[in-house]
């Protein structure tokens, strides 16, 4: 069991489950009425009741899932067993006045649909390349024929323009922003960047202040009109300040995942985003560590950065290594011209990794939200019982 750097109790859990979302009535299960129990053990063992609108629900696995890894996140836990009930005639009527709250309201908290799966891909520092890898595994997603959001969140260091190939401007019509579409095989990216804003360019600099800062990210989470995504990447700058902080804030449900190399230093300052993640009960979904070793055409192998880094961070954290990404040309090439490795090198070593680290987040890292019947049937019933 992990040392937990803040006491484990049942306020501590409780603030974690605020980020499993019921992806149909698009609020999180604390708040919905839906947890009913919380037990801390003295071991570490956390037991959790949750009462479902029906003993059948469909979202019954889905649901399960998230509540185990969001808790089973927390430092200190060693394991979560979440018990699953039906809720009582007279809950059911609470949860369906939240409803119809809810469906009152003149805009959700942001724009960005309930069932989108978040994913913050964030680093201790610069230079690890973690704006690279938030481009290569938005288009590895998107070439599986997803919808992918990419958000660049470094508002004062944006790069996602260059590094995806746009050159169109955001169009903001009745107070709304619309993304920058761009396909990918059978799949799109939908991408909102500060530099893709009109009057902004690649060699100006934004001067903001640390809560300007926050507030250019807040809208860009409230009022782009993103749609349907079935993921939104969101490019975190580096470090653990005001931007890190207002995320954990507006998007209580959104993963992490942390960017390292190989080298040790890298290594101790990436594991500040891990307790940055956790302090705001964010889950640390996995490390991907980047330009690990050096390939030649001759099949030699240099640790060219040192060696072991992502690893290491993985094991403190209690979370998986999800990727080791080779250090290769084509990456850099990819930045350049504004084509990523994924498509521009496809049967390239980071191509392949790329295309191997998607797979794992959608089959079992972050999978996608499966929309089911039990709570829609409710939302509708809600939405039904406003109209005239």
């Amino acid at each position: 069991m992990t040392n937990a750097p803040y006491p484990l109790n049942e306020d501590v859990v409780r603030s974690a489950l605020r980020g499993v979302i019921d992806p149909e009535l698009g609020d999180n299960v604390v708040d919905l009425g839906m947890v009913r129990k919380i037990v801390v053990g003295n071991d570490g063992e956390i037991r959790v009741s949750v009462a479902l609108t029906i003993a059948g629900c469909p979202l019954r696995t889905q649901l399960r899932n998230d509540i185990t890894t969001r808790v089973g996140a927390l430092p200190g836990v060693a394991s979560v067993k979440v018990e699953m009930g039906a809720m009582s005639p007279e809950e059911r009527s609470a949860l369906m006045s939240r409803a119809r709250w809810k469906a009152r309201e003149s805009a959700p908290q942001t724009r960005v649909p309930a069932n989108t799966r978040v994913i913050a891909i964030s680093s201790g520092k610069g230079g690890v390349g973690k704006s690279s890898v938030t481009a290569n595994l938005a288009t590895a997603l998107a070439a599986r024929g997803l919808t992918v959001g990419v958000l660049d969140g470094d508002i004062a260091g944006f790069s996602m323009p260059q590094l995806l190939g746009v050159s169109e401007r955001l169009i903001a019509e009745h107070g709304r922003i619309h993304p920058i579409i761009k396909p990918v095989g059978s799949g799109q990216l939908k991408i909102v960047s500060m530099g893709s804003i009109e009057g902004s360019g690649e060699d100006q600099a934004i001067m903001l202040r640390g809560l300007m800062l926050n507030r250019a990210l807040q809208h860009f989470l409230e009022d782009v009109e993103w749609g349907a995504m079935d993921y939104l990447l969101i490019d975190m700058p580096p470090g653990t300040g005001d931007i890190q902080m207002g995320l954990a804030r507006m998007m209580p449900r959104a993963d992490m995942l942390v960017v390292t190399t190989p080298a040790l230093a890298a290594q101790q300052v990436a594991a500040r985003s891990v307790d940055m993640a956790r302090r705001g009960y964010l889950r640390v979904a996995g490390v991907i560590e980047n330009m690990s070793s050096f390939i030649c055409d001759h099949g030699e192998s240099y640790a060219l950065f040192g060696a072991g880094g992502g690893l290491r961070l993985a094991r403190s954290s209690g979370v998986p290594l999800l990727a080791e990404i080779p250090l290769d040309a084509s990456v850099a090439r990819g930045g350049d011209s504004g084509v990523p490795s994924v498509v521009g090198d496809p049967d390239g070593p980071v191509a392949k990794a790329f295309i191997t680290l998607a797979e794992r987040i959608v089959t079992d890292v972050v999978p996608l939200v499966e929309m089911s019947g039990c709570t829609s049937r409710l939302l509708q019933a809600a939405s039904d019982a406003l109209k005239p």
